[in-house]
């Protein structure tokens, strides 16, 4: 699903990512580990083509997506890629469907086709009951699965992740990660969360330890 090649980043003379070699192949879960520095969130983001590599490149469903044109690169981001991140970066003048719908919107889908789809996922994640609800009614962890509801509405190839239970509680967290596990198994999901839940890394497909801008063997 993704093939990563001899990716570099630099950050004026701060050299962040070193050659990375990385295949992930579809219906995992990897998990991303590290300490601070390491690198875990620049890589992410080139893989999720939020940001550009100095050198190396990026496959994902069998496109070189750096050669892609940028308009093209939007595209597919909003198509193939799904975001959740560690704050839900939520529109608080919007309730929970209207905030899921908004990707939809963006790939130019009907409202009705969205709101079917974005009620559908909703109520998959136990939220049924939570469509008409602005974020600031939600609880931190509804927040946050309405954050994966919204990028799950495109049928998106992969799902990346950063830090996504960063801010919840024990409880909240145990249930997001069990939903990720559930989205591999049911839907074949492919997912790449970086994360500093050692417990969660550990029952991932794979672990990839990084360690000043590379990958530890």
């Amino acid at each position: 699903m993704i093939k990563a090649k001899n990716i570099t980043k630099s950050f004026g003379s701060l050299q962040v990512l070193k050659g990375i070699d990385l295949e992930i192949p579809q219906g995992k879960l990897y998990s991303i580990v590290g300490p601070s520095g390491a690198g875990k969130t620049t890589l992410l983001q080139i893989l999720g083509t939020l940001s550009l590599p100095d050198t190396g490149s990026v496959q994902i469903k069998d496109r070189q997506v750096f050669s892609l044109s940028e308009r093209q690169l939007a595209a597919f981001r909003n198509q193939e890629i799904g975001f959740v991140f560690q704050f839900h970066y939520l529109l608080p003048e919007f309730n929970a469907l209207e905030n899921v719908c908004i990707p939809a919107f963006i790939a130019k889908k009907s409202k009705k086709e969205a709101e079917e789809k974005a009620k559908e996922l909703l109520s998959f994640l136990g939220l049924g009951h939570r469509l008409t609800h602005k974020p600031a009614e939600l609880s931190g962890g509804e927040r946050q699965r309405v954050a994966v509801a919204r990028a799950l509405i495109n049928d998106p190839a992969v799902i990346m992740a950063d830090e996504p239970s960063g801010n919840l509680d024990t409880k909240n967290r145990e249930d997001l990660h069990d939903l990720f596990f559930r989205l591999r198994d049911r839907f074949n999901q492919t997912l790449v969360i970086v994360t500093h839940d050692e417990n969660f890394a550990r029952q991932s497909d794979k672990i990839i330890r990084m360690k000043d801008g590379r990958i530890e063997e």
